[in-house]
């Protein structure tokens, strides 16, 4: 008895520390908690691509765009080193970021990144009006690519900046798990923001949100140029603060 009782004042006490995490403001993140929920979490998921494969992995990167870049750097080093050497170059990769910009982890973790990153206090007020803004009747999805393959990067670039919601519409989409899609509605070309391309979905179909909690897992494909990003998001991970966000 005494064992099952200390077994559960363990379980207790990890419950109450993963509480106090899951519930500590955004305001009060770390870079890593931020670069978490914007890379590898219920909202935010990375599509990678090495060269020399076609294959993407499914399971989330966890690479942060600062870690990228310094990766990059690192890739750049190994890669000239390996030239004059005669070893094998080092490989590349290309990041593509898919998040929905219309659930408030997502704007919350942009906006403390930029804070950590050091911007003025007054650009950060300016900045968090953004995080409790109300999406409406719509569902956005961004995407944004970083890496060291600028021979795969630049004709996805090329195809976000010059796309329109027209040319996507047949191509891009949210299908949930029991295979009902939403097609794409609206699509807003990067500008710069930091945010990324837009893809814009109605949330409402036939009179009923197309996202609830019953909905299993949504998965968002798109095709740009000879590039598919496809991430699968589950649904019943996209609580926050008591609410399903997306």
């Amino acid at each position: 008895m005494e064992k099952f009782f200390g077994v559960c004042t363990i379980i207790c006490v990890f419950a109450a520390a993963a509480g106090a995490q899951k519930t500590k403001p955004w305001t009060e993140w770390s870079a890593k908690d931020a670069e978490k929920i914007l890379n590898d979490s219920a909202w935010g998921q990375t599509q990678t691509e090495e060269s020399g494969g076609s294959e993407s992995t499914q399971t989330s990167a966890v690479s942060s765009t600062t870690a990228a870049k310094e990766k990059n750097v690192r890739s750049a080093d190994a890669a000239a080193t390996s030239a004059e050497s005669g070893e094998r170059k080092a490989a590349t990769a290309v990041y593509y970021r898919v998040r929905f910009l219309s659930a408030k982890p997502i704007r919350a973790a942009f906006v403390r990144m930029i804070e950590l990153q050091g911007a003025p206090p007054e650009r950060v007020t300016e900045l968090k009006p953004f995080v409790d803004r109300d999406f409406g009747d719509y569902i956005v999805v961004t995407i944004t690519l970083d890496g060291n393959d600028r021979r795969l990067m630049l004709p996805v670039q090329q195809a976000l900046a010059t796309a329109d919601a027209e040319a996507l519409k047949d191509t891009t989409y949210l299908e949930r798990k029991d295979g009902t899609r939403v097609k794409l509605s609206q699509y807003r070309a990067p500008v710069e923001d930091g945010l990324g391309a837009k893809f814009v979905f109605p949330r409402m179909v036939d009179g009923k949100p197309f996202i609830e909690a019953s909905s299993g897992e949504v998965r968002f494909g798109t095709e740009l140029g000879k590039e598919k990003i496809t991430r699968r998001f589950k649904v019943s991970d996209m609580m926050y603060d008591g609410k399903l966000e997306y």
